[in-house]
């Protein structure tokens, strides 16, 4: 892909996301917080499983 398709691209997500945001702040807010949740438990896996290497 060229440089400048991935800017149109890019621009066109951010829109998107700004347009998202707008029209219904309580929708993203929710999808916002179940992907922090999301990665928050990742981590916390990751960490377990690390510490069960170890001991």
């Amino acid at each position: 892909m060229s440089g400048k398709a991935k800017t149109v691209l890019m621009w066109i997500v951010v829109i998107f996301l700004i347009y998202a945001i707008v029209t219904s702040p309580e929708r993203s807010a929710d999808i916002v917080q179940a992907l922090w949740d999301v990665i928050v438990g990742a981590f916390a896996s990751f960490g377990e499983f690390v510490s069960n290497l170890m001991s």
